[in-house]
């Protein structure tokens, strides 16, 4: 769904302001000469934080109207508030009090959890992803379960995600310059790279798409919901045209991934939205006939150099154009977009 431009404007301008704040007294409590550390990063491989219903109920007041964040297939996120001094009242490891002050509350749809007998892995499945840390990525700080409510609490990495940067301005100004959009690219194969291969056991995302990639505000790309698909093994909503025809059958996989992250490399080249596939139908052809400069985004200024941009068109081709056997590994992609990062382009 179309948003406005005014619309637009006003979210993103109240989102930078939350941002802003949230930086502020994050950085506050740190000290100014350790900003350059990636936070939480060394938190992240303890155990996980449980919590009780009742201190999620407490940092969200209640699952309050006005501390919604976003929405998305798997649930609603709140902007969960918790006291420095306050402690832990499940056992887990370590107090409340090691956690920044305000995280995001990930609360899973109700649907979701009572339809879903999958969810009875949770905790353990909730132990297995917060180990994972890596800048590129959303670092899991903990979670909550009871009867019908699975939580999952992540750390307040940006406001704003992916699809909003590139569809939800509608005046002919993309907020993305190409340089900023092979930054996010090959920050975010980085970050599925770590997942698939340096990590034990490896993580499949299972939901690679733009709402899915959260934006800093230093613009680098940090990737959420990773391993969650389990929550959802059902659920098309949101998945149309991400997922590749074998996924229906065989389910998540890496390969599925990288077919993913192919499609939001076009949307990234075009500006287009993935219009549940349509978007892969109408690029692929042009890309084959090397007609580069058609796919891409109206917004954007071709650059002098189009070597770049035709290289990345075809990691684009290889991530949707193959079967699952003969799609790049998401490392090959990765070390590709990396190379493009450091050419110029003008």
């Amino acid at each position: 769904m179309e948003v406005g431009y005014e619309v637009a404007v006003a979210l993103l301008s109240i989102s930078l302001i939350i941002l802003a704040i949230v930086l502020f007294m994050f950085y506050k409590r740190r000290g100014v000469g350790e900003v350059k550390e990636p936070p939480l990063l060394a938190f992240t491989k303890a155990s996980p934080h449980t919590y009780s219903l009742s201190d999620i109920d407490a940092a969200t007041d209640g699952f309050s109207q006005q501390r919604i964040i976003g929405r998305g297939r798997l649930g609603t996120v709140y902007a969960g508030m918790f006291a420095s001094s306050s402690s832990n009242s499940s056992s887990g490891g370590g107090g409340a009090h090691d956690q920044p002050s305000i995280v995001a509350v990930k609360r899973v749809h109700p649907g979701l959890v009572l339809s879903n007998n999958s969810s009875f892995n949770f905790s353990s499945s909730m132990k297995s992803l917060s180990v994972a840390a890596h800048p590129n990525i959303v670092p899991i700080l903990g979670f909550s379960e009871a009867p019908g409510e699975r939580i999952v609490l992540m750390e307040l990495s940006g406001m704003v995600n992916l699809e909003f940067f590139l569809h939800h301005n509608t005046d002919g100004v993309t907020l993305l310059d190409w340089d900023k959009r092979l930054q996010i690219t090959a920050g975010a194969a980085r970050g599925i790279r770590y997942l698939h291969d340096e990590i034990s056991p490896s993580i499949i995302h299972g939901s690679v798409k733009t709402s899915n990639v959260i934006i800093d505000a230093r613009f680098c790309p940090k990737l959420c919901d990773y391993g969650l698909h389990f929550l959802a093994p059902n659920e098309r909503r949101g998945l149309r045209g991400y997922v590749d025809d074998e996924f229906w059958v065989k389910g998540a996989s890496k390969e599925g991934d990288v077919y993913a992250f192919g499609v939001m490399l076009l949307e990234i080249l075009s500006g287009r939205m993935c219009e549940e596939g349509l978007l892969v139908r109408w690029a692929l052809p042009l890309i084959r006939e090397m007609k580069v400069n058609e796919v891409l985004d109206p917004r954007l200024v071709a650059p002098s150099n189009l070597n770049p941009l035709i290289r990345f068109a075809r990691v684009a081709l290889a991530c949707v154009g193959n079967s699952r056997k003969h799609r790049p590994s998401i490392g090959q992609v990765a070390t590709i977009l990396n190379n493009l990062e450091m050419v110029p382009c003008r």
